[in-house]
């Protein structure tokens, strides 16, 4: 029931510095805090057709550049960010979350399954990729071991693009989380399944 291909993509090689991602539809912050049909400024490519729907995966953050692999670290709350970390983008005015990267170290408990999924290589041409496995976020994807996901690799040729259609989508595909669509000049919008009321992970 999930429609999606693994494949290194031309269209966008890699994600330089992985952003916080707009939303496709706008959220009622002050009632349901589901989404509604009204797109979001700047997310409008997506309808209009541009770009290519991708598989979002539910677990955690990692970069490799310049061969060290690095994992995601939220300086948050006005926290000093350690030495060596590199930023993602600027701070939140609003809630406070400043993202970017820390070098993984082999003596950290913390940087364990990093490493774990390491061992096992990672796909060439990318420079984020998304930690999933037994020891992360509770294991949505039920894998049996760590693995390094490229961000972008995994596309959803079928994915539609209205409202409608898209929570009839995720209904019929409770495989996967949601889904981030790429433009070819690096733009990201992401929509998940919880954005719609509906569960994750599915039972």
């Amino acid at each position: 029931y999930l429609s999606y291909t693994y494949k290194q993509s031309l269209y966008f090689p890699h994600i330089t510095i992985m952003k916080k991602i707009i939303s496709l539809f706008k959220r009622d912050y002050e009632g349901t805090r589901l989404v509604y049909d009204e797109i979001v400024h700047g997310a409008e490519w997506v309808v209009a057709g541009e770009g290519i729907a991708t598989v979002k995966w539910d677990g955690t953050s990692c970069m490799i550049k310049a061969g060290v692999l690095y994992r995601r670290y939220d300086a948050k709350q006005g926290k000093t960010p350690p030495q060596g970390w590199i930023e993602a983008q600027e701070a939140d005015p609003v809630t406070g979350h400043w993202p970017g990267w820390i070098a993984c170290q082999r003596n950290n408990p913390a940087d364990r399954w990093h490493f774990d999924a390491l061992s096992f290589g990672v796909v060439p041409g990318y420079d984020t990729y998304e930690l999933i496995g037994p020891k992360v976020q509770g294991n949505p994807h039920k894998q049996t071991e760590h693995k390094l996901i490229p961000h972008g690799q995994a596309t959803i040729p079928d994915a539609p693009r209205t409202f409608n259609e898209l929570k009839a989508y995720f209904e019929a595909n409770p495989a996967f989380e949601g889904i981030v669509w790429h433009h070819p000049d690096g733009r990201l919008v992401k929509l998940k399944r919880r954005d719609f009321g509906l569960p994750w992970p599915v039972k």
